[in-house]
């Protein structure tokens, strides 16, 4: 029910909005108000020469209005979105535009009701040619954003008016927690090497030096101790213990919200980021949601995925969130 009331508001809307929106410019302002002197000063006084500059004053405004909206027809627009979107820091946004006729000039494209903040251009578009337009954009907090079109806009000829067309395109954009710092330590981990010893099986590591021995055939040379080497007569190996990888499992305590979930998730996140780099393997607890340790950053991606959803469950939009 509550959907459906979204839909019909989102269509009403959408039938309410004029195709296009007309801004005047600073400079427009003072055209503006430059052609309405001259047409009282040509009203007061009736000089031919007030009355024929009006007119091309006037007719410059048409021929404004002409050209802009020609260089707003037959646009096409796909987003082609981000790699990753972190709130508070400038991101890149990618669309791509094209046309099938004619030329366009002076477009600026951002996104239309969304928080987001920025806008790319591109100066000269010819028909034909799919144009990669790179924008640097703002997220100002984390989790889920909806996108519902994208804002095409153009001051050509005269930079007196800017005349914006708004293009439906669906989309989301999941925006991951700001990237901060951990005021606290992880703890202790869950699993780690065990005892002080280590493992003697695993003698191939960077670790501490656990022994020598005779290299055998086909080894790696830039192992060998040649020290020890050229005092016994013969190759030895240097053996070193293999680092264990250790296992910790971050957690968000429930019942937190706003300013403190906010925080407590830029803390997981920044801990995540730490403790992943190291080579340990690092999983997530939420409350409603539990991800199993591991490594590497497809196991950080998919933290920072679960953390931006956190909240924001009711959404229903987790499914297509790679469409922008």
């Amino acid at each position: 029910m509550r959907r459906t009331l979204k839909q019909r508001w989102a269509r009403l809307r959408a039938w309410l909005t004029p195709p296009r929106t007309l801004k005047v410019t600073r400079i427009g302002r003072t055209y503006l108000v430059v052609t309405f002197g001259v047409g009282l000063g040509a009203l007061n006084t009736g000089n031919n020469l007030l009355y024929l500059l009006l007119g091309l004053l006037l007719s410059m405004v048409v021929v404004s209005g002409v050209l802009s909206e020609r260089c707003l027809r037959d646009l096409s627009v796909r987003r082609v979105g981000t790699d990753e979107a972190f709130a508070g820091e400038p991101f890149a946004f990618r669309w791509s535009i094209s046309r099938k006729q004619g030329h366009a000039f002076a477009l600026t494209l951002s996104e239309e009701g969304s928080p987001l903040s920025g806008a790319g251009g591109v100066g000269y578009l010819p028909a034909g040619v799919e144009h990669v337009v790179r924008a640097n954009l703002t997220a100002p907090r984390r989790g889920p954003m909806r996108l519902r079109g994208v804002r095409v806009t153009t001051t050509w000829p005269l930079g007196l008016f800017a005349k914006t067309r708004v293009l439906p395109l669906e989309g989301l954009l999941l925006v991951y927690p700001r990237r901060g710092y951990a005021c606290q330590d992880p703890g202790d981990a869950e699993r780690g090497p065990v005892g002080d010893a280590g493992n003697p099986r695993r003698n191939d590591g960077s670790g501490d030096v656990t022994g020598l021995r005779e290299l055998a055939e086909g080894e790696d040379a830039r192992r060998i101790h040649w020290l020890k080497s050229a005092s016994v007569g013969k190759l030895l190996r240097v053996e070193r213990e293999r680092e264990e990888r250790r296992t910790w499992m971050l957690a968000v305590e429930p019942g937190l919200a706003d300013a403190a979930l906010e925080r407590r998730c830029e803390e997981v996140a920044a801990l995540a980021h730490r403790l992943l780099g190291e080579g340990h393997e690092v999983g997530l607890d939420t409350g409603v949601r539990r991800l199993r340790a591991g490594a590497g950053t497809a196991q950080e991606r998919r933290i920072l995925r679960a953390l931006a959803w956190l909240g924001f469950e009711g959404d229903g939009g987790e499914k297509d969130e790679e469409a922008a």
